[in-house]
Order: C-alpha cells, then structure tokens, then sequence
C-alpha cells in the first residue's frame, strides 16, 4: 500500500518513511528539496533496506500533483510540506501563507481532481501535519485537545487556517477521512545516526543549536529569554522523540485505513522541560559543555506549552516511549558522526 509523503524528505517527513516502510508501506516521497537535502534519499535506501520512490517537484503544482497521484494510487496521504520557522514566519508572513496554506490549497484540489478522474477511486485518507502553536498561549497546562484555538505568530496561523479548511472539506464530501496531529516539539534522530535534522543556516530550534555548538560549529548557544514565569525562566516545552512522532504518523495512517472517519489528536509526551534542562541533560549525555548566552525573548515564543496525550494512547493506541536522555544520545550520535549533517556526505 502507497503512502504519499509531501515533503517527506524533511526532517520528521523522512524518519516517518523509515517507520512506514518498517510496518510494510511503501513511502512516495515528494519533495522539491527547499528545506532538504537530496542525500535524504541515499540514506533512506540505506536505513531501511529498500529504494525509496521519488517524485521530485513543488506541492503548489496543483496539475502536476494531480499526476502523482493518478500515478501511484496512494490508500493515504501524509501532508509535511511547509515552512516552519516560528521566527521567520514573523519577519515574512506572506512567504508563510503562500506556501503553507497555499500548498495545503493546492494539495486538496489535486485530491479531488485526481478522485473525479481516476475510475471512482476514493478519496486517499490525509494525515495533517498540524502543530501545537494553534493553542496560541495557553491558559494552563496541560493541554488537551478541546483547548481554544489562537496563534501567536503567522506560522500557527497558517497550521490553524489549514485545519480549517480541512474540517469545511469534510463537511462538503463526508467521503473525506482526515487525521490531524498536532506536534508538540520534535527532536532527536534516527538511532542510526545516518539521518536527523539538518536546518539550512541558523537552527531555528533548540537541539539543533545545541548539537552545533557541541560538535563546534557554533561558539554559543542563544538562549531567548530567561524572564518566563516558568522555574528557571527559560521557556518550557513538550520535547518528543522523532521516532516517536513518526510512530504516532504510522498509527494516524492505520487508524484511517481501518475505517475511522476523523480525528485530531496532540501528539506528546506529557512532560515539560525547560531550555537550561535540556541543556544539562544534553551534557550529561555527550560529555560536551554547552556555552550559552541569554538573548531577548523571540517575537511569538510563549512561556510553556506542554499535551497531553491521552487522547493519542485512546484513539490511535500510541503513546511516546523514549525520555529526553534518549532525544538528547540520538540527536549527539547524529551530529557527531555528520558535523556538517547531510553535507558530510
């Protein structure tokens, strides 16, 4: 069975084919290299054991993608692709919802138009890459599902816009089946250490500026704020591993295929960790020190947002399995034997 995977040679787009192909899917990747690295692809082949399939071009091509889809017959769709900078997405909000809700657009109009003239093919299931920061700044924690909706910078608008959208679709065509999961914060790598995240400029995360300053690419970390309500002023936030999200992409999927019409679910650990404790815990783990600098807070950052996931473990029988020992081993391996990250290839 097909799975195809908008931007699925990002970060969390590409160790979600890992866990697909492991769970015997066989992942299309569709990626216009943007925010990725054509290496992704060797290293997909070589993790998992098998060549992946490839189509490479921009989710905006509305004509184009209805091909794709025409062309492998996907039973669901796991839509990555976008921009996710919460930073950027202040300095340049049109650039966000161009690509964001404009590929979100264009990505439903191919769907319908490959199901209209595709033999009465139905509707491949959709997997939303949502996020947390459609809860805005929340008025507690933690945050469960029914919470208000809000955003706090364009990037979570378009996240808020997109999903929407894809509730007024459902409402139109009840054939439509549609999972929304909305990440807390990813991080960590593939065990392996042969793929993880590899931002393109400065990180606009944490771990992956720690990594960089660990393996010596950076002199510093920038630490945004130390003036949060929060117990050592540094921002607190729901770390959760890559694999475990991709897992929870894996569960989205079968949950669909077997039948469900629609959900929306937090996908997170349920515990918070300030920044300054992700820093000791990484280097506890690396041996490394990580020197760091505060800096003034970050236009959009809200002090502490943290799920919980009961609804994830009840719907989809996921829940997150590694702690932040293993997020901050994994993400250290993947550094270290890739300092350059896709780029030491």
């Amino acid at each position: 069975m097909k799975i195809l995977l908008t931007g699925g040679a990002g970060y969390i787009g590409s160790h979600t084919a890992i866990a697909l192909a492991a769970e015997g899917f066989e992942p299309v990747v569709l990626d216009n290299f943007s925010n990725s690295h054509p290496t992704v692809m060797e290293r997909l082949t070589e993790v998992s054991g098998r060549s992946m399939l490839l189509e490479q071009g921009d989710v905006l091509d509305t004509d184009w993608l209805r091909q794709v889809l025409q062309r492998h017959h996907p039973v669901a769709v796991v839509h990555f692709a976008g921009d996710k900078a919460v930073g950027e997405s202040v300095a340049q909000p049109l650039k966000y919802f161009h690509n964001n809700v404009g590929g979100a657009v264009s990505l439903m109009r191919a769907m319908v138009q490959a199901t209209a003239t595709g033999g009465g093919d139905r509707t491949p299931a959709l997997v939303f890459s949502s996020s947390a920061t459609v809860y805005g700044d929340p008025a507690t924690v933690p945050i469960t599902e029914d919470f208000p909706r809000s955003h706090t910078n364009p990037y979570g608008h378009t996240k808020l816009v997109i999903e929407d959208m894809l509730t007024a679709q459902c409402k139109a065509d009840p054939t439509w089946r549609v999972g929304v999961l909305r990440y807390f914060n990813p991080v960590g790598a593939h065990p392996s250490g042969r793929m993880g995240e590899d931002p393109d400029g400065m990180p606009n995360n944490l771990m992956p500026f720690v990594t960089q300053v660990a393996v010596g690419r950076r002199p510093f970390l920038n630490v945004y704020g130390n003036d949060y309500p929060t117990p050592d002023g540094t921002g607190v936030r729901d770390y959760i591993h890559v694999m475990d999200l991709a897992s929870g992409h894996v569960a989205a999927v079968r949950t669909l295929l077997q039948g469900s019409q629609g959900f929306t679910v937090n996908l997170g650990t349920g515990r918070g960790h300030s920044v300054l404790e992700v820093v000791r815990a990484f280097e506890q783990v690396s041996g490394r020190a990580v020197p760091y600098r505060i800096a003034p807070r970050r236009a959009g950052d809200v002090a502490q947002c943290w799920a919980d996931p009961t609804l994830a473990r009840t719907l989809l029988g996921w829940k997150a399995r590694f702690g932040l020992e293993d997020m901050c081993a994994d993400a250290w391996r993947w550094q270290n034997l890739n300092p350059q990250g896709y780029r030491s290839a």
